[in-house]
């Protein structure tokens, strides 16, 4: 379990962090992060894992290794969530047959990616 201050609960949240976030994916999961100045001080993060992952027993083993690999980001990685920052991780129906490490390394990586694309500036049409 994520601690009550990391986790993302409002369905509002998700909504504006998938439409306005910056989107990352790999095989296994997609990544949407939102960078908010509105948000807690603290990186929140919500999941997502639809039947189309599997039953309940396969949905809840995703969502207990994401949570996982999401936790240690959260608490060992120096380069993790910025401050202020909302991410919804979605699992894809590959992330079923997937060990944890190979979880771990779609989520973080899908995290560095959604990370650097929101940090680019957003290019104005002219």
């Amino acid at each position: 379990m994520l601690p009550a201050a990391h986790r993302l609960r409002r369905p509002a949240d998700f909504g504006r962090t998938v439409r306005r976030g910056a989107r990352a994916g790999r095989s296994t999961v997609v990544v949407h992060l939102l960078v908010d100045d509105e948000g807690a001080e603290t990186p929140q993060v919500g999941f997502v894992v639809s039947k189309a992952v599997g039953n309940a027993v396969q949905r809840n083993l995703v969502k207990r290794r994401l949570r996982a690999v999401v936790r240690s980001l959260l608490t060992d990685s120096p380069d993790g969530l910025p401050s202020r920052a909302r991410a919804v991780v979605r699992a894809l129906p590959a992330s079923s047959t997937a060990t944890y490490a190979e979880l771990s390394q779609d989520v973080s990586g899908a995290l560095a990616k959604a990370t650097r694309r929101a940090a680019a500036p957003v290019p104005r049409p002219a």
